[in-house]
């Protein structure tokens, strides 16, 4: 902000920044986000592409699911987000949790919220199912690998 207001001459003011700028949509909409920090990739691109997005959530949504494992949800997301694929929720108290990510489980906070709501984990519970889930206890994610390989 100190450089454009050195090299333009405006002074921008972060908290008067719209998230519903239609001119920004545009931009995101054909991927014309090179320098825009984890929007400018090829994949990235082509993603923003398809998805479209029309909302800030989408483009926090798109960021978290362009990791290794979520990615595979990324074209469930989109063709939810078009009405391409039917949003189903497989209990009515998922509903509030996954509504803003078109019925997919976009972030470790929604897990733990469906554990709460679901299984009746305390916080302190749901926090350990996430950090487990994202493999932060290597004890907990072995121990589910070992079990999910017997499973098979």
């Amino acid at each position: 902000m100190k450089i454009i207001e050195k090299t333009k001459g405006v002074k921008i003011e972060i908290d008067d920044i719209p998230l519903d700028d239609e001119k920004t949509y545009a931009l995101l909409q054909k991927a014309l986000t090179t320098g825009v920090f984890q929007l400018e990739s090829g994949g990235m691109k082509r993603y923003l592409k398809q998805l479209a997005p029309t909302t800030f959530e989408d483009v926090i949504a798109m960021v978290a699911l362009y990791r290794p494992g979520p990615m595979d949800w990324i074209p469930d997301f989109i063709a939810r987000k078009h009405g391409r694929k039917k949003i189903v929720y497989i209990h009515p108290k998922l509903e509030p949790i996954l509504k803003n990510t078109y019925g997919v489980a976009v972030y470790q906070e929604q897990i733990m919220q469906i554990s709460q709501a679901l299984a009746g984990f305390s916080l302190s519970e749901a926090d350990i199912l996430r950090k487990a889930v994202g493999k932060k206890f290597p004890s907990l994610s072995r121990k589910k690998n070992q079990n999910s390989s017997t499973d098979a």
